[in-house]
């Protein structure tokens, strides 16, 4: 079809948008492919719907080719279902709610695993309808606190989530394997290069889980690599941990006097001015030789608020993305929690750890972490706290620490979390190396979620045996709207947006420069044959447009071939450019077509 610039819906604009962070939402807003309708809500536009439905097409197809089927569920949900899973509570305040004029309670579904499991309840009860794989490509929402950077972190996105049914273990590693090699057609044929990564399942639940990553600077996910081929998100890398270490000639604990230290380097410097070490005893103390104690409060989905102190090594920042990753398999929690340091008013509710000074197992009167009968609070540590290190830590009295705090000995800890900064340098947990850290963008990810949601909702089939079991799931989520912002975030120039051919809004982007009838006479003739020879073309034939707005129009909207009928016509000749190199030619007229037609079939 032909697109014609003087009736299409479209006004580019010369500035970026004053809220615009990142350069797709500069420039998809520029170049008129999304507008602004609330903060984390966009319109689509002729131009980026175009796009949006070629990215829908290519997942698509690569789900019709795994056997998934398409179903399209609404957007909006009723209370039930999601009190079934306790998720209308677990959820937090991520979840939109709202009420019906009967007083109902519904949601804008951010996700769709009630729903799911719920529809093939309703209509499947045997083994012999298993395996089973659907999809929908459907609007969700959340109530993001800052929702930024465009399309990459809104409140409405689209998003194809699918979800996978088998009897057994097995039939779910077979329909996980397949959606994963899904998953990697699909990027492929967007031409997004994405690494899948390690992950952690979080609130959805489940054992097996990877995301799929775009790498970039801007991208809110950090993740790590090795030379030897070792991936994972941060938050589901795991630490060597050292082996433990026998304490038996290991001197008493004892407790100095450090006033003035409530941080890592004043006790450092206080412990090498106190208790000097000999090179022969480890040398110089060091931030690594102390045990910080760090106090965080936890808002559960219910409201409930709930202190947890985490012991980490001196020289490691604790980090709470990991720490929310993590802090599931100590505490009754399945949805969005808010995770914080503690404030005044909690630490005033637990006189017993003294800011600056808090620590385990020892103190000048009692006990007050990590002892048995002495947990007032859930004390946590690093994996490299092991039976046997030894420490120097608060003794939870004002000025004064412990030295030689021996773990396992003087005190016991109520579980160990991943929760400390991941450096580049560390080693890999698979002996692949050291790690490298870089960020990216999730474009999709993918969980064995096993029987959780089939169990609560009670998804049952017979098996071959004639008993009733429990069937076990996979999801698998692919982010469309976020894949159009990322194809811009990675084909982009100083000029404007450089799409990819699969996804681009038109095959060619023909422009008439010139005043003459002839010109716009022969860019209305050229789109024709071009149009008939299988090609979307945008044609600009808007009258008493400059050539420099027009030009730049088209490299802004970013079309892959720019074909320009001006002056040259006179000469029996068009310039035919190519928006990614840069690169133009003089061709003949009547070689126009078949050399567009040439550029389209050998992308």
């Amino acid at each position: 079809m032909v697109l014609r610039l003087s009736q299409l819906f479209l006004r580019t604009l010369r500035e970026d948008p004053v809220d615009a962070e990142v350069a797709s939402h500069k420039l998809l807003v520029r170049a008129g492919y999304i507008r602004r309708a609330a903060p984390g809500i966009y319109t689509w536009l002729p131009l980026g719907l175009s796009v949006l439905r070629k990215v829908e097409e290519i997942i698509r197809q690569e789900m019709s080719a795994i056997g998934a089927q398409e179903v399209h569920f609404p957007a909006l949900l009723p209370r039930e279902p999601y009190e079934a899973t306790n998720r209308w509570t677990e959820y937090g305040e991520g979840l939109f709610r709202l009420q019906d004029r009967k007083g109902a309670d519904y949601l804008l579904a951010p996700t769709h695993e009630e729903m799911f499991t719920l529809l093939v309840k309703d209509l499947y009860s045997s083994y012999k309808d298993l395996p089973l794989s659907l999809y929908q490509i459907q609007n969700k929402y959340r109530d993001e606190a800052r929702p930024r950077a465009g399309l990459l972190r809104g409140r409405e996105f689209i998003m194809k989530d699918s979800y996978s049914f088998d009897v057994d273990d097995a039939g779910l590693d077979a329909s996980y394997a397949a959606h994963r090699a899904a998953y990697l057609k699909i990027f492929a044929r967007l031409g997004l290069e994405v690494i899948p990564v390690a992950a952690t399942a979080g609130a959805m639940g489940g054992s097996k889980s990877e995301e799929f990553l775009f790498p970039t600077e801007i991208g809110e996910d950090t993740f790590v690599r090795s030379a030897g081929g070792y991936y994972a998100n941060v938050e589901a890398v795991t630490t060597v941990v050292p082996d433990d270490i026998d304490f038996t000639n290991a001197p008493a604990a004892r407790v100095l006097d450090t006033p003035n230290t409530p941080t890592i380097d004043t006790l450092v410097d206080a412990a090498n001015q106190l208790a000097p070490r000999s090179e022969s005893d480890g040398g110089a103390w060091a931030a690594a030789d102390t045990l910080k104690n760090v106090v965080l409060a936890v808002t559960l989905p219910t409201g409930e608020r709930q202190i947890v102190v985490i012991g980490v090594p001196g020289d490691r920042a604790v980090d709470l993305k990991r720490v929310e990753a993590n802090i599931g398999a100590f505490l009754p929690i399945a949805g969005e929690i808010g995770l914080e340091a503690a404030n005044e008013e909690d630490l005033k509710k637990l006189p017993w750890l003294v800011k600056g000074y808090i620590g385990p197992g020892l103190s000048l009167d009692e006990p007050v972490l990590g002892l048995e009968g002495s947990s007032k609070v859930l004390f946590l540590v690093d994996p490299r706290v092991v039976s046997g290190t030894s420490w120097v830590t608060g003794a939870n009295a004002e000025g004064k620490h412990v030295f030689g705090l021996v773990a396992g000995r003087d005190f016991t800890w109520d579980g160990v979390i991943e929760s400390t900064e991941v450096r580049a340098g560390d080693p890999a947990p698979d002996g692949s190396g050291p790690l490298e850290t870089a960020r990216g963008i999730e474009m999709g990810h993918i969980f064995q979620l096993g029987r959780k949601y089939a169990a609560a909702l009670d998804l049952k089939v017979l098996d071959q045996n004639g008993k009733q079991v429990v069937v076990t799931m996979g999801s698998y989520g692919v982010g469309v709207t976020r894949a159009v912002a990322a194809l811009a975030e990675a084909n982009h120039d100083d000029r404007g947006i450089v799409w990819p051919r699969s996804v681009a809004p038109a095959d060619v982007h023909v422009v008439a420069v010139g005043r003459g009838d002839e010109i716009f006479e022969a860019a209305e003739k050229l789109s024709a044959e071009l149009e008939a020879a299988g090609l979307d073309v945008i044609l600009d034939d808007r009258p008493k447009v400059s050539p420099g707005v027009k030009f730049g129009d088209a490299e802004l909207v970013g079309v892959p071939t720019i074909l320009a009928v001006g002056r040259g016509l006179v000469d029996g000749v068009v310039e035919i450019k190519d928006r990614r190199s840069g690169e133009a030619e003089n061709v003949p007229v009547d070689k126009a077509v078949d050399y567009v037609v040439n550029a389209v079939r050998n992308r």
